[in-house]
């Protein structure tokens, strides 16, 4: 049921996205990039940052509200009578006056037995620390913290707003840079077709090449974001480390890398290891190629990372 909700706001978050930007292309007067006369890199440049950044911005300011939906998050009432919804309330709000916020995240918790929390918004005044139950009843208080203070600090950090800049140029780019190649290898097809009669792409099959080139640059430009992505989670557990403190930081890393060996091994046990391969937490190294594609380092990376004493560079 959950995932089928999740499939459907998919889908309707895209068609939303296709039909808004289509609208911007028209009232913004975007001509086809590729005409008569050739690649139009005026029109193409702008086909491209609106697509590319278009997308990735619109999905943000629509995080929070997906996040909801698609999770199941409940908003906790600052004022509920419920001690534990108030504790994870008086945490989150304690680190985001330490971080300097201009307004309180809304804080919720969401039904899950995974042990996850994360945070989302378009903006350092209008975000979203959310927390799973499973977390809260494997945790104990302090790796609470540790927790909730790196959720903030990420929003202190803003890798929200700047992990979508960065995937909207890295989309913008890769949508080019296939246009391109694929328009240079339609002209040297073209070019051999006057000399030996062969054949120039046509227009399924240059829409095709732009495809499968699209695939290729994307999973490069993956490797940016991924690097990119493994450094704001280094940063946001220094910040996790500042608000609630080096141990509280330290100790819910390691309860997380606890809790990721445990179920691993219980998912080996009851044949679910797939399913729990897929979680974001992770223990262990998987080799250096899928380490490339990784959105977080590390467990033990990022403890070591942490225990380095002072003075001694990452």
């Amino acid at each position: 049921m959950q995932m089928g909700k999740r499939i459907f706001l998919f889908m309707a978050m895209n068609i939303l996205v296709v039909l808004t930007l289509s609208v911007v292309t028209s009232v913004l007067g975007i001509q086809p990039y590729l005409t008569a006369q050739g690649l139009n890199m005026g029109a193409l440049i702008g086909f491209c940052l609106v697509w590319g950044m278009g997308g990735a911005f619109i999905s943000l300011l629509m995080s929070k509200t997906m996040a909801k939906w698609s999770m199941g998050v409940k908003i906790i009432d600052p004022n509920t009578m419920n001690l534990e919804e108030r504790e994870v309330v008086n945490m989150v709000h304690r680190y985001a006056r330490s971080a300097g916020l201009p307004k309180m995240p809304e804080v919720g918790i969401y039904e899950s037995p995974e042990v996850n929390a994360f945070a989302t918004g378009p903006s350092r005044s209008n975000s979203l620390v959310a927390v799973s139950t499973g977390l809260l009843r494997q945790m104990d208080k302090r790796s609470v913290e540790g927790v909730i203070g790196h959720e903030v600090a990420h929003i202190a950090n803003g890798d929200m707003v700047t992990m979508t800049l960065l995937q909207g140029i890295v989309n913008a780019f890769v949508m080019a840079l296939a246009r391109i190649v694929a328009y240079a290898i339609q002209n040297a097809l073209r070019s051999n077709d006057d000399r030996e009669g062969g054949g120039a792409l046509g227009g399924f099959a240059y829409m095709a090449t732009v495809f499968v080139l699209e695939m290729v640059f994307m999973l490069l430009g993956s490797i940016v974001l991924m690097w990119f992505s493994r450094q704001r989670e280094f940063r946001a557990d220094a910040g996790g480390a500042k608000y609630a403190g080096k141990d509280a930081m330290v100790g819910a890393l390691k309860s997380l890398q606890r809790v990721s060996e445990l179920n691993y091994q219980v998912a080996e046990q009851t044949e679910a290891k797939p399913a729990f391969a897929s979680m974001k937490i992770s223990a262990t190294s998987r080799g250096v190629l899928a380490n490339l594609f990784r959105t977080h380092p590390t467990l033990e990376e990022r403890i070591a990372r942490l225990e380095r004493p002072a003075g001694i560079p990452a």
